[in-house]
């Protein structure tokens, strides 16, 4: 009986956890390069895990790239803000002969494809990740 219990716990432990993680969804990054030993990565990332490992980002680097990017970071976060209000919607859709590059809003995420003869490269990032960055950058500025 003791035995049933502590493995319900350790369960509900683990599917809380999980759900936890999980809850701002999942970084998804995809390359496959087209060459003879070419690497073919594919990359899941609990979102909620980004802007954790900011905080062991240390903070002179962390100033360095508020200032570097200082003048950008409020239209980062008003156009995640604002891009949120348009879910399933194409920004950018290019074809020249072989290569494609499709920028777009998917659900809640910003979806980034590249496809080209060399490698194919798809990567989508949940939209309050993002503003979650920058407004994680913008705090590391000089000064506050």
């Amino acid at each position: 009986m003791i035995i049933a219990k502590l493995a319900l716990g350790f369960a509900s432990t683990i599917v809380f956890t999980t759900v936890y993680t999980f809850r701002e969804g999942v970084i998804r990054i995809d390359v496959d390069e087209h060459r003879d030993g070419g690497s073919h990565i594919h990359f899941f990332l609990p979102a909620a895990a980004v802007p954790m490992a900011m905080h062991f980002i240390p903070k002179r680097h962390l100033r360095q790239a508020s200032r570097h990017a200082s003048e950008f970071l409020p239209l980062v976060q008003i156009v995640t803000s604002e891009l949120r209000r348009y879910p399933n919607t194409t920004f950018v859709d290019v074809r020249d002969g072989r290569d494609h590059v499709h920028v777009a809003t998917v659900g809640a995420k910003l979806q980034v494809d590249v496809v080209n003869s060399e490698e194919n490269v798809h990567v989508a990032v949940p939209l309050a990740t993002v503003n979650d960055l920058a407004a994680q950058i913008a705090d590391g500025a000089p000064g506050v």
